[in-house]
């Protein structure tokens, strides 16, 4: 789910922090990409668009296609992917997922009304709700990028904040996902529509964190409290504050404690035993791997093992799988030659004020010295 609103209240808020690029931009990147939001979205999007891949004994295969198609796009423009699976979840985050089970069994209801009624618009709206990433999908996503030469890694908790963490320590350059909550665990660079379907034509988003703490003004322990009230995994919010208030609030008072004390409980209640400290420290101190720890190794595709993996009982087509790994091959060693800037490292100026202050008096000597003009007496 994310943070609630996050997204728009950043365009709205902070949109010189957000820039749309093309997938060329990053040629010779390594980009953490959120698993489980990835395959969330291939099943979604292949369930909508009524062309559901499946295996012998009609079981979806959508999420290896997705991964499988997507991710020699993304290797064909120069892009590293690593995919980051989602560990054990935290215990703050029952309540969030036992809400979302209610809302699977209430979806189950309705799309059974729906088909009972014959309405086809309703029947695709409550299947979508009923998408979910199983264990097996995970396990045979996994198998793929193994063979397909793309590392992954398991992470202890939540994969948005090893995603952060890798990008925090210049192990990838972006963490790739559709869930704000990056941001939040402090991922200095977030991509969203990074694996998007190549025929919705839409620009990759890069949301830049240091560029929306400065003009939001806020610190990040700051943020993190600005997301608990707009709306998180761990724990419920405020009611009736939306994403304004929120901001105004977060703004005048600097701490979800100081808001608390000054807020008006006849118009806003706050939840009962509300354990907010508890959400932030898990955004402030979340359980991941160190990421010194973690090599990241992309290697040759295992063309046979994939054919072996895909065709038969997944029925994907021979050929095309043999393609694709061979574009997989080409993609790698072209990805190999790297970005020009990864060779570079620019220092920062260590005084850049004090060089602005010198220019005025560099140019009124060179004026006194010579006022920048023709020398008096010598007319052509």
């Amino acid at each position: 789910m994310g943070i609630h609103g996050l997204a728009k209240l950043i365009a709205d808020v902070a949109p010189s922090a957000i820039k749309e690029r093309e997938l060329k931009h990053y040629f010779g990147r390594k980009v953490a990409i959120d698993a489980s939001m990835s395959l969330y979205q291939f099943l979604i999007a292949v369930r909508s668009e009524g062309a559901q891949l499946t295996t012998v004994d009609g079981e979806p295969t959508s999420h290896l296609m997705g991964t499988f198609y997507r991710t020699i796009r993304l290797v064909e423009q120069g892009i590293k992917p690593v995919y980051v699976f989602d560990g054990k979840p935290p215990n703050l985050k029952g309540g969030e997922l036992a809400k979302r089970a209610e809302r699977r069994d209430e979806a189950q209801k309705l799309l059974q009304a729906a088909e009972e009624a014959g309405n086809v618009e309703d029947m695709e709206k409550f299947n979508r709700r009923l998408v979910k990433v199983t264990k097996e999908h995970v396990d045979d996503a996994r198998q793929l990028l193994k063979l397909m030469g793309i590392p992954y890694i398991d992470a202890p908790c939540e994969a948005e904040a090893q995603c952060a963490a890798l990008v925090k320590t210049g192990k990838v350059f972006a963490t790739a996902t559709e869930d704000m909550d990056a941001l939040t665990f402090g991922c200095n660079i977030l991509l969203r529509r990074l694996t998007f379907s190549e025929a919705r034509k839409m620009p990759v988003q890069e949301f830049h964190f240091d560029k929306v703490l400065e003009d939001l003004e806020l610190s990040h322990n700051e943020f993190i409290d600005l997301c608990i009230m707009l709306g998180c995994d761990y724990t419920n919010s405020i009611k009736g504050i939306g994403p304004k208030r929120a901001i105004e609030l977060i703004k005048a008072h600097r701490s979800l404690e100081t808001i608390i004390d000054n807020l008006d409980t006849k118009k806003f209640s706050v939840p009962e035993d509300w354990n907010f400290q508890q959400a932030r420290l898990l955004f402030q101190e979340p359980e991941i791997m160190d990421p010194e720890e973690i090599e990241l190794k992309w290697t040759d595709p295992d063309e046979e093992g994939l054919v072996q993996f895909l065709c038969g009982d997944k029925q994907f087509n021979e050929e095309r799988v043999r393609n694709g790994a061979k574009k997989l091959l080409k993609g790698r060693n072209t990805s190999t030659q790297g970005r020009l800037d990864t060779f570079f490292k620019v220092l920062p100026n260590p005084n850049p004020t004090k060089r602005k202050a010198d220019a005025p008096k560099s140019a009124a000597k060179k004026t006194k010295k010579g006022g920048g003009g023709r020398p008096r007496g010598r007319a052509k």
